[in-house]
């Protein structure tokens, strides 16, 4: 047991790291037995308040209402909570342990002993949001598709990845092909959290404090805990940048006017270039919604709508079929309450009305973007064929 204890002295208090497994039976006895022999002031465990809800409140996609999930643009956030759920379930039933139980015990642990519990970990939406600041478009789309598809190509989990598992954090786990791909990533997604759990562990109230740590975040948290780390600072979400929405508009710009001025030249050769746009935008956007398995009508909205909503920045094709999807096929109270059952499996991700929903909009964004980009690259090429260059 004690090599997975680390005891640390910092500013006159005794703070004692657990460093477990996160998936891991006998990690959370250690914690059980640690917090009781210890009885510390407070207890660390590394969640969020958004994740500590989650545990609190399992029933909570019972309330969920899929349309203002749709409207509030919040469709992709979830699809992917959805998707390392996913990796969580399907790991608690094929090896039969609890991923974060350790985290649990922690919980219940510092409620018997009477230590104030203290959310450590920063909250995950910001954490997305960093780590979405440092790719481009290119490496935005390889992440979303790779968690959607890397997560359900297959209902089991390999030894292999288990044994990651027990080193690693969830999100960690889920990312780790995109950190080696993207070695930036690896600064919001480990470094700043390792900052951010030592700051709020060496100034959590009490002289004696036990933090539940996975086992990869207590090196770093060893060396960072003996510096200040300005909290509000690691909590700031990226500013948006001005080049996206100066391109969101003028890209749009420059095809209309492009189609426009083909048409004055030469009529045919203008309806050619409206066309390919129409074909290209329209299908590709299809293509996602029917990937999808969305119902047909979803699947005609998203080849209607994406030539429109692609000359849109604030707009986009998977809101449209994604809302026709949940108004033609809208979860019922069984969807929610089967939901996390469901996600256990990729037929059961598909079959849930709820998660067919998501599938849609964000499938729908995904194929819609290329055709944007593949349509928009050929109505340029018209154009500079039908002035001879």
């Amino acid at each position: 047991m004690e090599e997975t204890i680390t005891r640390l002295e910092i500013d006159g208090k005794e703070i004692i790291l657990i460093g477990a497994a996160h998936v891991s039976k006998a990690s959370a006895l250690e914690v059980k037995e640690v917090i009781e022999r210890e009885r510390p002031d407070a207890v660390c465990i590394e969640l969020d308040q958004q994740r500590y809800q989650s545990i609190q409140q399992g029933d909570k996609w019972k309330n969920m209402d899929i349309f203002k999930v749709i409207k509030e643009k919040k469709a992709t956030m979830l699809l992917m909570n959805l998707a390392i759920s996913s990796f969580q379930n399907r790991m608690a039933k094929q090896f039969d342990v609890t991923p974060g139980a350790e985290q649990i015990q922690g919980i219940e642990s510092a409620r018997e002993v009477g230590a104030e519990l203290v959310l450590a970990d920063r909250d995950i939406q910001v954490t997305f949001a960093r780590i979405w600041a440092n790719l481009g478009f290119w490496g935005k789309s390889q992440l979303l598709a790779g968690v959607v598809f890397g997560i359900f190509e297959k209902d089991t989990i390999t030894e292999e990845e288990m044994e990651k598992m027990k080193q690693q954090d969830t999100l960690q786990a889920v990312l780790a092909e995109f950190t080696e791909s993207f070695p930036r990533l690896k600064q919001p997604l480990i470094d700043e959290r390792d900052q951010y759990l030592a700051q709020k562990i060496k100034t959590a109230p009490g002289n004696k404090i036990v933090a539940v740590l996975g086992a990869a975040h207590v090196p770093g948290i060893t060396k960072e805990i003996h510096h200040t780390h300005d909290l509000e600072k690691l909590s700031e979400r990226p500013p948006k940048s001005i080049v996206p929405t100066i391109l969101g508009w003028a890209l749009p710009a420059i095809i209309i006017a492009l189609i426009v001025a083909t048409f004055f030249v030469n009529p045919e050769a203008g309806a050619n270039q409206a066309l390919s746009w129409i074909l290209w935008t329209g299908t590709m956007a299809a293509i996602g919604a029917a990937v999808a398995f969305g119902h047909p009508l979803a699947v005609l909205s998203a080849f209607f709508a994406a030539p429109i909503t692609a000359l849109h920045p604030i707009l986009a094709s998977g809101w449209v079929s994604g809302l026709v999807q949940a108004f033609m096929r809208k979860p019922t109270v069984g969807d929610f309450e089967r939901l996390s059952e469901d996600v256990f499996t990729v037929k059961g991700f598909w079959r849930n009305k709820v998660t067919r929903v998501l599938l849609v909009v964000v499938l729908t964004n995904i194929f819609g973007s290329i055709g944007t980009i593949v349509g928009g690259a050929d109505v340029i090429r018209q154009f500079f064929a039908n002035i001879g260059l």
